[in-house]
């Protein structure tokens, strides 16, 4: 830095990057001297004139104060106060229109002068160099001095550094701005008090050179100060007119040829740089005792008859401050306050002067013609050549329009000195340096609000851990309270409570294990069992449908719709048992009636493999295919009708193309037809039949009737209830003809043959199990009361005993029946007595009647009767045989007569 100095001595000058020549328009005021301005009828003090917080308010609205008085009180750190600029009466404290470019308001005083413009108590200080830097540095506060040069920033915390040194002090007298006459006219009048401030801060800093910079425009200034300087370490330098060469920067490079970092400050490098008009205040201050409540404001601009500076009292209204030098307006006169260049036009006359206010220009509108629009950047780059910051203006200003301000920022945005270089030499008319103040206040808005979220956050985390401490310490307490509690009883008792307790507990625990849990053992045993049970049914369901599918190899199915095949093989079955019963007459051997029965089983269920069809459709086609064959059998002759209907089985699955029948219709007319064929077998019971060949054609009629029954899968408890209904009627019939003499060895045998062929034939596709339940008690009903009416006739008992004797062996398949309910069963029991003891009573009808039953038929030609009645007919027989088996399903070791054994065919 030593060299620095030398070089500085020697005469030493630098320059800067970029710059622009503007017309300088400086004759017009700086030819004059500084006047005063005159004591306004009102003053309006904005509470708070520099970059820094206000402080609070030491009068109200009332107070008489004096000149010099402060209004507001300071603190340490950037509070600046301001005073009264004259004597007089607080007339109001609110809100006012300030001198700023938002045009915004903000607190304000108005005070009324009483003219008597009396000062308060001042303390002068004349022998400065008895004070130390700390009081010093209150007296610069406490006068309320900020730079004057318009950047209004706090003297005294500049001057502080935060204890740096400073080698160089430059004063700035450049007073680069156009029509700007303020410090040319200050350092001319008032050079020698120019020089005592600084000597006040030669003491306070303590530089190695003191610099005063000077533009060339102003010899006169130049010549004063040299006059009154009589310090080797004072100098004054002559720089080169060049806008902007007043920025703090820039005086810096000119002079010294240093240059202040990206985002650091002149102090940074040892070098405090103070406007001219500062240090005259600071001389003010210290010396004089004197705050800061006027300065000198140029007035200038063709609209102004008398150009020229005066002493302004900080609050005097613009408007009073034009009149009162003959301003000579046109329509739509502006007044700039500030400069051509970084000066801004007033929202009206009402604003007050203020500390920064250095210059009120109204200009004509052929003097400064208004902004020209806007227009398109054109990437000439003027902009980046004219500035002193070596800036790249275009880039600030793309990413300032779109709000980019993190990019902005990255280029340095905060650096640039709002000039307004690069606007003055923009072809397009772009107001650049609009853009960049806007982008500033947006960051530090933003800033703000971010320092505010984080105190917030900072008191609201020392609100939890004093929340925290407090918690822990009444914790504490009550923990000791309880220590003590347990001490005092532990003393009384000669026991630990708490262990005493904990005891006990554990005793109570130990007497009653598991008490504390529910019990869900017996749940989960019924929930295991519900699932035991549902695969049990799942199990036997798959059984009974193994043990119904027939053990041959199924016949292929036509690849055809399966329900239609199953139907119009039913009805194949069916006309072609009617074909065969036709053709009895041809007299065929009562002998081989069995053997064809017989041997109609193996081809049975070929015709019933077909593929899977519908089950409901298939049980109802074939119960229509037994009533017309049991109508066609009651037509032909008694001794050859049952070898001609067994015979009929190999051809049923010939006619497979059937058409397609209403399932509940033919269930209907086949439960007619069941009981029609009935009535008509009792009615012909006179006839006396021969019972050697009653008894194959009954039993022969069993195995073809079960095998036209097995049908598609059924549910396995119906099946099992309906066979389990047979036996009980069956041995309740046998107990009934007991009384007529039968051989009991005999009758056993022949009840037991008839359950091959029930549970066949109960096995049927799940039909509407009302309407299949109603027809099939009404023919087993039927079939008790014409077998126990036969009884009388004396059957052969020795024919009996092998027909009941051959179908014992399916007897047990009925056994492995499900549970019945009991009550049901019971009334079913009484029931079936009461009309068993009824059809022994009528012994006159002939045993005839026996065979009659089993060939049904009878009535073929009968009108059909109404589908409904016959319906409720069949489920009230079925609901009473029902009744009858569980009344019968008691007695295990009685025995059946050979009347019962015809029931279910």
């Amino acid at each position: 830095m030593q060299s620095v100095i030398e070089r500085i001595k020697a005469g030493a000058l630098w320059d800067f990057h970029g710059g622009i020549h503007p017309p300088e328009n400086k004759q017009q005021s700086s030819l004059s001297p500084v006047v005063q301005a005159g004591l306004p009828p009102e003053l309006i003090i904005p509470v708070r004139q520099h970059a820094g917080l206000a402080g609070e308010l030491l009068v109200k609205v009332g107070d008489k104060v004096k000149k010099g008085q402060p209004l507001t009180a300071f603190e340490r750190g950037r509070f600046v106060p301001v005073h009264a600029s004259s004597s007089g009466v607080i007339s109001a404290i609110g809100q006012h229109t300030v001198a700023h470019p938002s045009g915004l308001s903000d607190l304000c005083i108005t005070l009324i002068p009483d003219g008597e413009d009396a000062w308060c108590e001042r303390q002068s200080q004349p022998d400065y160099w008895n004070l130390d830097r700390v009081s010093l540095l209150e007296r610069i506060q406490g006068a309320g001095i900020a730079g004057l040069g318009g950047a209004v920033f706090p003297t005294h915390s500049k001057l502080d550094g935060h204890g740096q040194l400073t080698e160089i002090l430059i004063i700035n007298g450049l007073e680069c701005e156009p029509y700007i006459t303020t410090d040319d006219r200050l350092m001319q009048e008032y050079a020698d008090e120019i020089l005592e401030g600084i000597r006040v801060l030669k003491h306070l800093l303590k530089p190695k050179l003191c610099l005063i910079g000077i533009e060339d425009n102003k010899p006169a200034a130049a010549k004063a100060l040299r006059q009154q300087i009589s310090e080797e370490d004072i100098l004054v330098r002559e720089v080169p007119t060049k806008y902007p060469s007043g920025g703090a920067k820039q005086t810096i490079e000119l002079l010294t040829g240093r240059q202040v970092p990206k985002g650091g400050r002149a102090v940074d490098i040892g070098i405090m740089v103070l406007n001219v008009a500062t240090v005259f205040a600071i001389k003010r201050a210290i010396v004089d005792g004197e705050p800061l409540i006027e300065r000198i404001v140029t007035l200038t601009g063709d609209a102004f008859k008398q150009p020229g500076n005066a002493w302004v009292r900080l609050g005097t209204p613009v408007r009073w401050l034009l009149g009162r030098f003959d301003l000579q307006p046109e329509p739509g006169q502006r007044v700039i306050m500030g400069g051509p260049m970084m000066g801004f036009t007033l929202p009206h006359a009402m604003v007050p002067v203020v500390k920064a206010t250095n210059c009120l220009l109204a200009p004509t509108r052929a003097e400064l013609p208004p902004p020209e629009p806007e227009q398109s950047c054109i990437r000439c780059s003027a902009c980046a050549d004219a500035c002193p910051a070596t800036l790249l203006p275009q880039e600030l200003y793309w990413y300032s329009r779109a709000k980019e301000y993190d990019k902005a920022e990255q280029l340095n945005l905060f650096d640039c000195i709002e000039c307004g270089a690069c606007a003055w030499v923009c072809p397009s008319q772009i107001p650049l340096v609009q853009y960049y103040k806007i982008a500033k206040d947006d960051i530090r808005e933003a800033r703000e609000e971010a320092e505010k979220a984080e105190r917030a956050r900072l008191r609201f985390e020392a609100k939890q851990a004093r929340f925290e401490r407090d918690k822990a310490a009444r914790e504490a307490r009550h923990a000791e309270a309880a220590a003590q509690r347990r001490q005092a009883m532990t003393a009384a008792t000669g026991e630990d409570p708490v262990a005493a307790a904990l005891a006990r507990l554990k005793a109570k625990q130990e007497a009653t294990p598991g008490e504390g849990a529910p019990d869900n053992a017996a749940m989960a045993a019924a929930r295991e069992a519900r699932k035991q049970e549902a695969l049990a049914r799942r199990a036997a369901k798959a059984a009974e449908l193994e043990a119904s599918a027939p053990m041959t190899e199924p016949a292929p199915s036509q690849e055809s719709d399966p329900k239609k095949a199953a139907i119009a093989a039913a009805l194949a079955r069916a006309k072609a048992k009617k074909a065969a019963q036709a053709a009895g007459d041809q007299g065929a051997d009562d002998s081989t009636a069995v053997p064809i029965a017989s041997s109609q089983a193996p081809s049975e269920p070929i015709a019933e493999s077909a593929p899977e069809v519908d089950p409901k459709k298939a049980a109802i086609a074939a119960a229509i295919a037994r009533a017309k064959a049991k109508k066609a059998d009651q037509g032909a002759d008694d001794s050859t009708a049952a070898p001609i209907a067994s015979s009929q089985a190999p051809s049923e699955p010939i006619a497979e193309s059937a058409p397609e029948v209403d399932p509940k219709k033919a269930a209907i007319a086949a439960a007619i037809a069941r009981a029609k064929a009935k009535k008509a077998a009792q009615a012909s019971g006179d006839q006396v039949a021969d019972d050697s060949t009653a008894a194959p054609i009954a039993s022969s009629q069993a195995p073809s009737e079960s095998i036209a029954e097995s049908s598609p899968e059924v549910d396995p408890k119906k099946a099992a209830i309906a066979a389990a209904i047979a036996r009980a009627k069956a041995k309740k019939a046998a107990q009934a003809a007991g009384e007529q003499g039968a051989d009991d060895s005999t009758a056993a045998p022949i009840a037991s043959s008839e359950a091959p062929s029930e549970p066949i034939a109960e096995s049927t596709p799940e039909l509407d199990p009302k309407k299949a339940a109603i027809a099939a008690a009404i023919a087993r009903a039927k079939a008790k009361k014409a077998a126990q009416a036969a009884g009388d006739q004396g059957a052969d008992d020795s024919t009996a005993a092998p027909i009941a004797s051959s179908e014992a062996p399916s007897e047990p398949i009925a056994e492995s029946a499900p549970e019945v309910d009991p009550k049901k069963a019971a009334i079913a029991a009484a029931v079936a007595k009461a009309k068993a003891r009824k059809a022994a009573e009528a012994k006159e009808a002939p045993a005839a009647q026996l065979c009659a039953e089993t060939a049904p038929g009878a009535e073929t030609s009968a009108p059909e009767l109404d589908p409904k009645k016959a319906a409720i007919a069949a489920a009230v027989a079925k609901a009473k045989a029902r009744k009858a088996a569980l009344a019968g399903a008691t007695t295990d070791n009685e025995t059946v007569s050979p009347a019962d054994s015809k029931r279910d065919t």
